[in-house]
């Protein structure tokens, strides 16, 4: 089966998450995203996937989101996925694919949603 989880092994949520697959048997292909940041095409892929628009994937803390002025609705989805190559802190995690399915995994709860 087809797994994988964009990951941040600092974040709380994102290691529940990842141990909540493997608790399932699942074993994901790991993208440590901060390192190897999805590309804008996969970006946009996942949120097409999840029903969602890049403004609802910002993470706002620990990021530079305020400096960065995100908060403006005038920003367009294409301002926004600039802001996230340029910042990959700015996605929030995780974001988890299994199978065909697609979820932002926060709450960790949301993963029983995929398995």
């Amino acid at each position: 089966m087809s797994v994988v989880i964009y990951h941040n092994p600092s974040c709380g949520t994102s290691r529940t998450v990842l141990a909540a697959l493997r608790e399932a048997g699942l074993e994901p292909r790991v993208v440590e995203y901060l390192k190897t940041p999805p590309d804008r095409k996969t970006l946009k892929d996942l949120l097409k996937r999840m029903g969602k628009r890049p403004r609802e994937i910002l993470r706002k803390r620990g990021t530079p989101y305020d400096e960065l002025g995100l908060d403006d609705p005038s920003l367009t989805d294409d301002q926004i996925f600039d802001a996230i190559e340029k910042h990959p802190i700015l996605i929030e995690r995780p974001i988890v694919v299994v199978k065909d399915k697609v979820a932002l995994c926060r709450p960790a709860d949301v993963v029983k949603s995929l398995l």
